[in-house]
C-alpha cells in the first residue's frame, strides 16, 4: 500500500502513526505530496477528489482518504487490541475526542489563513478570532475530558497530532492553563510512532 502523505500536515501525520501504533506501518510507502486548496496536485486529484492528503492506495481496490477512514481501515489490518472500541460509551469516547482533535487542527488551519497564509489586506480578524475561541475552549475540553490514562485509542492519537502540529506552527498555547493536558502530550510525544513521524515543512500555497 502507498500512503499519500504530507510532512507538515496533522492529519496525513495521525493515519501514519496509526499505522505505527497498530503495527502496519512497515506495509507502507509513504509518499509526500504537497498540497494546497490555491496549489492543485494533479496526482493526488486523481485519487481523491476533494485533493486533499492523506490518501491510502490499496493494489487493485479503490483509493481511501480521509484520515478517520484511514485509520478505521487500518484498524482491520491487525490481530491486536482495536483502536477504535466497537461499541458501547468507550467507541463514542474515542470518537469525540477524535472528533475535537479534527476540528482543532481545522480551527488552527483556519487561523494560519487569517494570520500568515491569506495576503495581509484580505485577511479577517473577526474570523481569525472565531477560530481561536474554538481552539481555547477544545483545550479546555480537553484537559476536563480526556482519558489521560486509558489504554491508547484513536482519540488519544488524534489528539496528539492536533496539538503538536498547532505547537508546531506556533498557534495558540494551550500548556499555560492545562497542566494535566501538557503532561499527556510530553508523555505520548516520546511514543515510537511519533518520533518516527516528525513534523517538517512549510505549506506552499
Amino acid at each position: 500500500m502507498k500512503l499519500l502523505y504530507q510532512t507538515h500536515s496533522p492529519y496525513a501525520r495521525k493515519a501514519l502513526v496509526f499505522a505505527h501504533e497498530v503495527g502496519i506501518a512497515h506495509r507502507l510507502e509513504v509518499e509526500h505530496q504537497e498540497t494546497s486548496p490555491t496549489r492543485r496536485n494533479e496526482d493526488v486529484f486523481a485519487e481523491n477528489p476533494l485533493g486533499k492528503v492523506p490518501v491510502l492506495l490499496r493494489p487493485g481496490l479503490p483509493a481511501i482518504f480521509d484520515s478517520d477512514v484511514i485509520c478505521a481501515y487500518f484498524d482491520t489490518l491487525h490481530d491486536g487490541r482495536r483502536l477504535i472500541p466497537s461499541e458501547g460509551e468507550a467507541r463514542w469516547h474515542a470518537l469525540r475526542v477524535q472528533a475535537v482533535a479534527q476540528g482543532m487542527a481545522a480551527a488552527g488551519i483556519a487561523v494560519r489563513w487569517e494570520t500568515v497564509r491569506r495576503p495581509e489586506e484580505l485577511r479577517y480578524a473577526p474570523l481569525r478570532d472565531g477560530n481561536v475561541e474554538k481552539l481555547i475552549a477544545s483545550y479546555d475540553w480537553l484537559e476536563r475530558e480526556l482519558d489521560f490514562e486509558a489504554p491508547v485509542h484513536v482519540g488519544h492519537v488524534a489528539v496528539a497530532t492536533a496539538l503538536s502540529w498547532l505547537e508546531f506552527r506556533g498557534l495558540p498555547d494551550f500548556r499555560a492553563k492545562r497542566p494535566r493536558l501538557a503532561a499527556w502530550l510530553d508523555g505520548f510525544s516520546g511514543r515510537a510512532s511519533m518520533q518516527a513521524t516528525p513534523l517538517a515543512g512549510e505549506t506552499h500555497d
